[in-house]
């Protein structure tokens, strides 16, 4: 499967690329945010304001497609609890008790199991250059995440947060392999992603409203604010919909590999806002990405018929 599988192949390209850009904003603004707004109520505030930010887009075709919304409806719940009850709120209580490396490296067997499900539910055969690309694009993300160091490898330890990345993990695969289900493929993508934003607020609703009673906390502050506003515009609106088009443009194998270049962004953000120094071994692991990534999903068919025509 190509990285442009349909006309406007460079817009479809950019989107593939920009998409873990946007992101890996999440855990950079998440983390400051989440030391001072409890998990559940950044998670709800998020994908709250998130739909209502894009309603009024949304509006005519939401009243275009209400019969088949309404129709739909167990699978945008399904997908509401999928992407942005476990994957939100779910995600920012892993990362209370997990470090950011341990997040990183769990978070990156989605594809995998995004692979895995494709070949379960739907006989999508694993290409040996796939799968070639998928372990180098992984060995990449370790060196990633490690620094270069074996010991930091072999010394993990895992915890009960670990274990909710994990889950985030797979459901992360589940929300991307649903996107493809013919009822919803037929969708405009931004009347689904507000159904699914709302429906994964009306789900974390509740959860928020014990978290404030029980901590008497609410964000109250500009700062904690602006970095609602930050998950909001970025890591929420357009993130979520450029993986949706991903989905649709690419698949879900395709999108998932795509999701290796989150480390990468990451580290360039930190690089750019936090004066951190990459070092050799961060280097070395991007460019074990980009090649996997390369490896795994570059149009080489295309580009063989291509040549073959000119000759």
């Amino acid at each position: 499967m190509s990285l442009s599988p349909r006309p406007g192949g460079a817009a479809a390209v950019a989107i593939l690329v920009l998409t873990p850009v946007l992101f890996s904003t999440n855990p950079v603004i998440g983390r400051a945010a989440v030391e001072s707004t409890g998990p559940w109520t950044l998670a709800f505030l998020r994908w709250a304001l998130a739909a209502a930010v894009l309603l009024p887009l949304a509006a005519p075709a939401l009243r275009r497609h209400a019969t088949t919304l309404a129709a739909e409806w167990p699978w945008l719940l399904g997908l509401g609890a999928l992407g942005m009850l476990i994957c939100g709120g779910g995600l920012y209580t892993a990362l209370q008790t997990t470090t950011a490396t341990n997040a990183t490296l769990i978070y990156t067997t989605s594809p995998l199991a995004i692979l895995a499900l494709e070949r379960v539910l739907r006989g999508r055969p694993i290409r040996r250059r796939e799968a070639a690309g998928i372990v180098l694009a992984l060995v990449g993300v370790l060196v990633l995440v490690s620094r270069g160091s074996l010991d930091r490898l072999v010394g993990l330890q895992f915890s009960i947060g670990d274990l909710l990345t994990l889950g985030c993990a797979v459901s992360w695969a589940v929300y991307t392999v649903i996107l493809r289900r013919p009822g919803l493929a037929g969708l405009p993508a931004l009347a689904l992603f507000v159904s699914v934003a709302a429906a994964g607020a009306a789900l974390l609703a509740p959860l928020m409203v014990f978290e404030t009673v029980s901590t008497g906390a609410f964000p109250a502050s500009g700062t904690q604010w602006l970095s609602i506003a930050g998950l909001v515009v970025l890591a929420s609106v357009a993130a979520f919909l450029g993986y949706q088009a991903s989905a649709r443009l690419a698949g879900p194998a395709v999108t998932g590999m795509m999701m290796y270049l989150m480390p990468v962004s990451g580290v360039a953000m930190a690089v750019v806002f936090l004066g951190e120094d990459p070092g050799v071994a961060v280097l070395a692991g991007s460019v074990l990405v980009i090649g996997g990534l390369m490896t795994a999903t570059a149009p080489i068919d295309r580009l063989r018929a291509a040549l073959a025509r000119r000759s």
